[in-house]
């Protein structure tokens, strides 16, 4: 291992587990345990538990917290209650993307912005760059680590290290409770396609949560999960990734973010040029496609309507649930028609894709 490399509390874990790690934006995670087609599938079917430690988080505190925090974000945290979750693109002035990330509301004066492992260090900068008023910024990362338990049994299985009644957490809401007497914030979001929740514990208490996990849940076949199905799931449920589908040189309009940009609220960083774009109309659409012919399109490769070059793919990938080969391109909005044939250059020959309907896999609801 590459001393150099950064280790989340649960890196024992993983080694012991036998899974196989690699390099992830500098640190050490584990790509996969048994194989990531079985993994995928045992969060689509059963439940899988995530070490996602390396996340980011920042607090930021204060009277003028929510004013800052509704400056930075595009969504809208007007309707936000206390103990409920926000998804939101963070844009700079262009309209491009700084992250996307989760915001909870702690309290009125104090929130919790959850932020992708990359971009923390450039998303603190960021924020400590457009800071205003009486607010206290802190990067809280390495105080908490972060596990994300995944999948239709995730409530039962999770239940079972609670007296806390879990029916009682809806989606995009959280909690503090006790999981296998350990102090944890929970909550219940996901990034899966899945039901799921995520809790947050100190670090010196993360192994025993993630052992109480696999233990209690053994018997409905939970498994540890690495992130190379975490791709393909997040991937069939349409959930963008940052530097794929979201970038400083995309905008949320173009991503299909457009319902988390809430042009009618006051200003923010980025509102000029977001509402401009939607005036001018977008010229540019994120589309779902399914190969016709064998291979996979990969991140970067070239889009052609005919022998036009209309865009670019942003994600592709084996669907384990659809067993297809499918991605998502960003492309000219006026080639964007379901069930329109497109070519993608793979290697270097053009290969036949169907625009098809997003997200590719959706859960039936309960």
């Amino acid at each position: 291992m590459d001393s150099n490399l950064k280790i989340t509390p649960l890196n024992a874990a993983h080694i012991e587990a036998g899974a196989k790690m690699v390099d992830f934006g500098g640190w050490h995670m584990p790509v996969q345990y048994k194989g990531i087609i079985e993994e995928h599938q045992v969060v689509r079917e059963k439940a899988g538990l995530f070490d996602v430690s390396h996340m980011g988080e920042i607090e930021i505190t204060g009277p003028d917290a929510m004013g800052l925090v509704q400056r930075l974000i595009a969504n809208d945290l007007g309707n936000i209650v206390k103990n409920q979750i926000l998804y939101t693109p963070m844009c700079f002035e262009t309209g491009g993307i700084v992250d996307d990330l989760l915001v909870y509301r702690m309290d009125e004066q104090k929130f919790l912005l959850v932020v992708n492992a990359s971009n923390k260090d450039r998303d603190l900068d960021w924020i400590l760059s457009n800071r205003y008023g009486d607010v206290e910024i802190n990067d809280v990362s390495e105080q908490m680590a972060l596990m994300a338990l995944q999948g239709p049994l995730a409530q039962s299985i999770l239940q079972k290290l609670t007296d806390y009644d879990l029916n009682n957490m809806k989606f995009f809401f959280f909690d503090k409770l006790t999981l296998a007497g350990v102090n944890c914030l929970v909550s219940r979001t996901g990034y899966t396609g899945e039901d799921g929740f995520e809790i947050y514990v100190e670090p010196t208490e993360a192994r025993k949560i993630w052992d109480q996990i696999l233990v209690q849940g053994q018997s409905e076949g939970v498994m540890p999960i690495g992130l190379g199905a975490r791709d393909t799931l997040r991937l069939e449920a349409k959930l963008p990734l940052y530097g794929n589908e979201l970038s400083p040189e995309i905008n949320p309009l173009e991503a299909g973010l457009g319902m988390f940009v809430k042009l009618g609220k006051d200003d923010f960083i980025g509102k000029k040029a977001l509402t401009d774009a939607k005036e001018k109309g977008v010229t540019r659409k994120l589309v779902g496609f399914e190969m016709l012919e064998r291979g996979i399109a990969r991140s970067q490769y070239s889009v052609y309507s005919g022998d036009t070059e209309v865009g670019f793919v942003t994600s592709g990938t084996f669907s384990p649930t659809l067993k297809k080969n499918i991605g998502l391109a960003l492309i000219e909005s006026e080639y964007n028609q379901l069930g329109e044939e497109i070519k993608i250059a793979v290697r270097n020959k053009k290969i036949s894709a169907k625009i098809i309907k997003t997200p590719f896999y959706k859960r039936e609801a309960k």
